[in-house]
């Protein structure tokens, strides 16, 4: 059996190069405050994997993806054994695009920050007046690109996000960012309005994008998990204040609490964390995870 070592290794996924295709891995890490922590918390990779073939099949009208096959049966043996079953998705090589094409459809986090200071969110003007958690009148699109000193990144207007591609893709600045943007606020209107009739709201989330060898926009990376977006619970859903969330808040607070705990976890804390996990994904998909 041939064995395979990733090419690129993230706080919680591992990349592989299997010649005419990618093995996307989302491992049981978990990270927070930019730490990973020494806990793994069980069958998170294989949630995450799911939702996101889930979210690919339910919006491939809309931009075409990067899935080719969750099934382990259509990877290599090495890809076969327990530790990759359910948390493997092979997937289409692309070119990715230096942006994280943010969306958020509620005021909350960072964006509701600089509401306060100023009315704006990343330069885009609101409505004044707004309170913690409202709904926006319309989804905006504020993107951000990689630092180009560090590995931090750096939000940007869709100005400055048009200047920042002309450097790499000269005469195609533009039409790149106005296309990642149109296509952002499609698979985020789309999927929250599906979520609602699911008793979920989802506040923002964020989406990768690539170029394939034709040079056509591909989605790529995860899609809409707990990871990559803010989930809140419909029922109870109040503005004014923050909400409750399915994601790892409940391991922020506990670190937070906690600031000697050397990123180490109680078991009781896990098992909440992958709960909120697994209910989101069998509120979202109607299926029981398995």
């Amino acid at each position: 059996m041939q064995e395979y070592k990733p090419f690129k290794s993230g706080k919680v996924r591992e990349m592989y190069d299997v010649g005419d295709s990618i093995i996307m891995v989302a491992t049981d890490r978990i990270s927070a405050f930019d730490h990973i922590l020494q806990n793994k918390v069980t069958r998170k990779g294989a949630i995450l994997t799911q939702l996101s073939k889930f979210w690919f099949e339910y919006t491939k009208d809309i931009v075409p993806n990067h899935m080719i096959s969750v099934d382990n049966e259509d990877m290599p043996e090495f890809f076969q054994q327990a530790d990759f079953q359910g948390s493997s998705m092979k997937c289409k090589k692309l070119t990715m695009l230096p942006m994280e094409c943010i969306v958020r459809g509620y005021i909350t986090g960072s964006g509701w920050e600089s509401y306060k200071e100023n009315g704006t969110v990343c330069g885009i003007q609101l409505p004044a007046g707004l309170k913690e958690s409202d709904k926006l009148p319309e989804p905006i699109f504020t993107p951000s690109t990689k630092a180009e000193i560090g590995d931090h990144d750096e939000n940007v207007t869709f100005e400055q996000g048009i200047a920042y591609f002309e450097k790499q893709f000269p005469g195609k600045g533009k039409e790149y960012v106005s296309k990642l943007k149109d296509y952002t606020i499609a698979l985020y209107q789309k999927c929250a309005e599906y979520a609602l009739t699911r008793g979920i709201i989802i506040a923002d989330t964020k989406f990768e994008f690539g170029l394939d060898e034709k040079g056509n926009i591909v989605l790529g990376d995860e899609m809409l998990t707990p990871d990559s977006s803010r989930f809140w619970p419909l029922k109870g859903y109040k503005s004014g204040q923050s909400q409750p969330s399915y994601d790892k808040q409940f391991v922020r607070d506990w670190l937070k609490a906690n600031p000697d705990s050397n990123y180490l976890l109680p078991q009781d804390v896990i098992e909440k964390t992958v709960g909120k996990y697994k209910e989101a994904y069998e509120l979202l998909t109607g299926k029981e995870f398995k």
